[in-house]
């Protein structure tokens, strides 16, 4: 019998960041992958995510090496270095999950997929530069919700404000999950798979090993390679957020926030509309 096979799919968070074992990194995909099999049997398990891998490099770099693996599970959870970018484009995002996801479709995987909170409210920016990437969080969040929702995926909800409030989940970055947060992603899934049958292991455990960063560690991470995160940034998303913010600032004085929320939420439909489109014989 075939060993099932687990390929992720994905950037940083899937990548392992923020979960440390000897010097390299586990992550949750690696924790679920153990937990996948039962007692006389193993998944393999591949894991193909890099850090600030956006939707674009999931499609192009990563997709081709996943399909020529044939894997059973597919996860695929990416979209935050999006938002992160002057280049944003909803339209652009929801086109590559959408290719991402009907390809593993065709080879008969289950794909794995899930929402996350917006990185202003896990930064703690203040509320003007934190809106703009909320509202382009809540676009990718909505896309894929629907797109899982057309190709039948196990789909994880992990932008409830709990899951951005818990500080004992984050690593000393605050753009990671922890141990705890990792370990809580794979005994989550392990739930969903393990209540449709494909999962047959034992679920992962949700107690870390190690205890959650301090206060004092995080401060230390912004002084020394924190640094340079923000620098790398701020070269290219910081003058669009300035810009994005003046606007924010001006359509609340006016009273005109919601149009803001509105011209998102058009832009989520249009998207959408357009891989329909897409689909229909003789479509531009």
């Amino acid at each position: 019998m075939k060993p099932l096979c687990f390929v992720a799919l994905g950037d940083s968070l899937t990548a392992g960041i923020g979960d440390p074992v000897g010097e390299g990194r586990r992550g949750w995909a690696a924790l679920l992958a153990a937990g996948l099999a039962g007692p006389e049997a193993e998944a393999q398990f591949h894991n193909l995510a890099a850090s600030g891998a956006q939707t674009r490099d999931v499609l192009n770099r990563q997709l081709p090496r996943a399909l020529e693996l044939q894997p059973d599970l597919l996860s695929v959870i990416v979209g935050v270095n999006d938002t992160l970018r002057c280049t944003f484009d909803i339209r652009a995002v929801a086109a590559s999950l959408d290719t991402v996801y009907a390809a593993a479709a065709r080879q008969g995987a289950r794909l794995l997929t899930a929402c996350l909170p917006d990185p202003g409210a896990i930064l703690g920016l203040p509320g003007a530069l934190a809106r703009p990437l909320a509202r382009r969080q809540r676009a990718v969040n909505a896309v894929v919700h629907a797109l899982s929702e057309r190709y039948g995926a196990v789909h994880l909800h992990l932008a409830a404000d709990e899951w951005v409030a818990d500080r004992t989940l984050w690593s000393a970055d605050r753009l990671h999950p922890g141990e705890r947060g990792h370990r809580l992603v794979a005994a989550r899934f392990h739930e969903l798979l393990a209540a449709r049958g494909i999962a047959a292991g034992s679920p992962p455990s949700r107690e870390p090993r190690l205890p959650s960063p301090t206060r004092s560690a995080g401060l230390l991470w912004l002084a020394t390679a924190g640094t340079g995160w923000v620098a790398r940034r701020c070269t290219d998303l910081l003058p669009q957020l300035l810009a994005l913010a003046a606007d924010e600032v001006r359509h609340q004085v006016r009273g005109s926030s919601a149009r803001l929320d509105l011209s998102a939420a058009d832009a989520v439909t249009a998207a959408l509309a357009a891989l329909t489109a897409a689909e229909r014989p003789g479509a531009a």
